[in-house]
This record gives structure tokens, sequence and C-alpha cells, in this order.
């Protein structure tokens, strides 16, 4: 099976007589015996320092992330796996074997485990089997007040978290900096897209680089578009955690408004739980992480949330292993000299350092792009200090006569409209030569744009005229 084409299914899909099932079921007077296929199989690790792209495809993820067949393997602690158990009991009602283990993201020989510790703290029940032989389990009452004082502490109810190490040492094999970049790549990453070739050239090292970049130019010029085009540069797909795991917490690192998961949930190519590697990860593009105005001090920090009771990963952590894109620098209620000096460290020895609402503080890898864009000048910002930590600082500009036309028409084919090459030289001479406008590449969307909804609210030809150019450029310039 390759890397890429890992499926996510359901339980409903999984059949029970598969070779490839993650529990044997046998019914033994009344009850169901389950055996984890995977008991007898050895636990194996990766070096941190191994590269993933020295590994193939199928051992990068088995390599990266070996799927524990025991509580010692997973991780974590016997108290926080009960708790997540009882949790999930509390709010399903009542489950198999396997449809916790599917909840919980383990297989079915440690679920079965915690399952007979909690029968022995009396904290669960047997409940009527399933027609298939599978015994259900649910809370007792001792179970339902355990629950309900774990909620307390803390709501998180997912799958079971990665111990901050192992997510440290994946994290770091999966950097984006493992394989450098060249021209060639970049050309080909960026070749339907149009932007000036000396932008390309100055980019292309910046990428190589462990520092940071800062692209600054006037509003328009694409240098967020640019931004958000940089991961079809790193293209392959990288290992998030659902949740980690510092000092018995759960911290929610996968957010699904940024990471892309790859997992496809349809036919007979299903994943099931015996696939390879830890089902507590989730495959995915690498992530794109941008914020602007909005951003304060507290959004890099790790967030208690009071209602939910649960920990909310910041945003450079949920960034790992992808790009951060700090958008409109300057234009932040926190100031960009107070941005810097809380990120002096993790900026030149790439790891973080945050804490837990205990006063508990850990180290975090801060392996990720990190791109700032303002419209303002760099100097206005932070002084030369800062500037040089930057060590990148890239100007974008506006488009030559050729890129802009060729942008132009693009447009005017998206729209279905039709434009002739007197109603575009009429442009380029009488309205941008005669007004000084430099060619940004934003030009043509917002100017046809306006044009076409012109056109369907007259019910027009869908043709561009002199009327039409002059109508749109005085609604959009002022």
């Amino acid at each position: 099976m390759s890397l890429f084409n890992f499926q996510k299914g359901n339980k409903n899909n999984v059949p029970e007589d598969s070779a490839d099932a993650d529990l044997l079921v046998t019914d033994i007077g009344g009850d169901a015996l389950y055996q984890a296929e995977e008991a007898d199989q050895p636990f194996q690790s990766s070096s941190p320092s191994e590269s993933v792209g020295e590994l193939s495809d199928d051992s990068k993820l088995l390599s990266l992330a070996p799927r524990p067949s025991t509580i010692s393997e997973a991780g974590l602690s016997v108290s926080l796996l009960l708790d997540l158990l009882v949790k999930h009991l509390q709010v399903g009602g009542v489950y198999t074997i396997r449809e916790l283990a599917e909840k919980m993201a383990l297989s079915g020989g440690i679920v079965r485990e915690l399952t007979e510790q909690a029968k022995a703290l009396s904290w669960i029940e047997n409940r009527q089997s399933c027609p298939d032989g599978q015994m259900r389990y649910a809370l007792s009452n001792l179970g339902s007040l355990q629950a309900e004082k774990t909620l307390l502490k803390n709501g998180y109810i997912g799958s079971a978290p990665i111990p901050l190490a192992q997510y440290i040492r994946v994290v770091k094999s999966q950097s984006s900096r493992s394989a450098p970049l060249s021209k060639v790549e970049l050309d080909g990453a960026f070749k339907d897209l149009i932007f000036p070739a000396e932008l390309i050239e100055r980019i292309g090292p910046a990428l190589n680089s462990i520092k940071p970049i800062l692209i600054y130019g006037k509003a328009g010029t694409g240098k967020s578009y640019f931004c958000r085009h940089l991961n079809l540069v790193f293209g392959e797909q990288v290992l998030i955690p659902y949740a980690i795991e510092v000092n018995n917490e759960v911290i929610q690192i996968f957010d699904p408004e940024i990471h892309q998961s790859s997992y496809r949930a349809h036919g007979d190519d299903l994943l099931k739980l015996t696939s390879g590697f830890d089902q507590r990860w989730q495959l995915c593009q690498r992530p794109l992480v941008v914020t602007g105005g909005e951003l304060t001090l507290d959004m890099l920090e790790v967030k208690f949330d009071h209602n939910s009771r649960t920990y909310q990963a910041p945003v450079q952590l949920k960034a790992n292993n992808g790009i951060l894109l700090l958008d409109d620098l300057g234009r932040q209620k926190v100031s960009p000299k107070a941005l810097f000096n809380r990120w002096i460290v993790p900026l030149e020895e790439r790891r973080d350092f945050l804490s837990l609402q205990s006063g508990h503080h850990f180290e975090a890898p801060f392996e990720l792009l990190l791109l700032f864009s303002t419209n303002l000048s760099p100097k206005d910002l932070i002084d030369d200090a800062f500037l040089r930590r930057l060590g990148y600082k890239i100007p974008f500009f506006g488009l030559d006569k050729k890129q802009f036309k060729e942008i132009w028409f693009q447009e005017c084919q998206a729209h279905g409209l039709l434009c002739g090459q007197e109603q575009f030289d009429y442009l380029l001479d009488h309205l941008f030569t005669k007004h000084g406008k430099d060619f940004l590449p934003c030009y043509p969307r917002d100017l046809i744009s306006i044009m076409h909804d012109q056109i369907v609210f007259n019910k027009l030809a869908p043709e561009i005229n002199q009327d039409l150019l002059n109508f749109s450029w005085q609604s959009y310039f002022v």
C-alpha cells in the first residue's frame, strides 16, 4: 500500500471475517474472547535523526509511528487511558471493544486490557452481547461518578494522545528541511502561476534556510497569494496527532480547518485498525496556518478552555511540519517588537517553551517555515537587530506588461468574457499609464469582476468595451 493511498474506514464496513480484522472473536460462554493479532509482534521505533526521505512509502509510516500493541508501548499512563475509556462510555452509553478501539484509536488488545482493569475497579459492567457475539460494556454507578469527576478535570474525549517525546521525534523526522529544494523543483511547483522570474530566484534559497522570511511590498502584489501556494513545493504528506500528552494532560492539536486529512472512506479499500502505523496519527497534507491582524500573544501559548475543560494548541504547534504565515505584520494588536521578543529562542533554536495551566513547563519542536508578510516598510516595523535575525527580506513588486496581459486574459476566460486587443491597449494606455498605476496582479481579477457584475445586471453581451472599462475603473479606484 502506498503512503499516499491510506484510507480510513468505519466499523460498519469492516468485514468480520477479514484476515486483517483487528480482533479475532470467539464466543465462549456468552462472552467474547478478543485476541490482538499484533500482540506477538515486536514494537519497532526509528532513530530521531532518521530522515523520512530515506524510507520507502510504506516503511515511512511504520518507522515513524509503529502501532503499539501494549499499554506500555502506547507510552501513556493507565490512569489517563482508563479516564478516557470511561469518558467515552459516559457519552456513548454502550460500546463493544471494537467500537471503543475505534473511538480511542488503540488496538483491541489494549482496550481489552483496559476494560478488564475497569471491571476490577467496578467502573464498568457487561451488557447483553451483540448478535455477532461481541460483548457490550457500559458504566456502573461508580463508573459514572468517576467519569463525571474526570470530565470536570479534563473534558477531552477523542483518540488517545501521543506522548510528547514521540511527538518531538516524529516532527523532527518530518521536517521539510530534511530534503533541500532545487530550482527545478521550485519552477515545477509554480509553473502554472505567474510571478516575476527574479522573485523565484530570491525565494528559492530562502526556503532552504532555517531562518524566517519577511516579504514586503504594496498591497495587491500577490504576497499572501504566493505564500498560500508554497505548500505546492513541499508536496509530501505528514503525520499529525489528534492530541499530545504532557504531564498526564491532553492538548488537542488536530484541527480540521487546518489539517487536511488524506484519508478517504469508501468501498473495500479501507484502512483498518490493523494497518501498520499508529492510528492516533492522521496522514495529512503539510499544514498552512494563516493569521493576520487578529493575532495576540495569547494565541502563541497553550490555552485552557474553562467551558470545555480542554487544552488547545497554539498556532505554531498546529503549524509544525508546515507553514505559518503572519500576514499584515504591523497591523496586529501586539507590536512586532513584542512578537519577535516572544520568538527569539524558537527562531534561533527551533524549539519553543510552553506551559500548562498548572505551571508545568515543557519544550516543544518549532519545525516550520515561518513567513512574515507586510505592506509596510521593514524599517518602520522593527530595528536592525531584529531584521538581522529574520535572515531573508524579499520585496514584491508589480508585474511587467506581458505578465499582466497573461493574467488579464486568464481572468476574462474564467468569467466567460471576451476582450479584444484594442480594449486591452485602452486599459493600459488610457487608464493605467494616465493614472500612474502599477501592474499589480490583483487588478485583473477585481476589475473584471466589476465588469462581469455590470454585464449580468444589465443583461449585456459578454464582451468588454471602453464604457465597461471606465465604469469598473471609477468604481474600483478612489
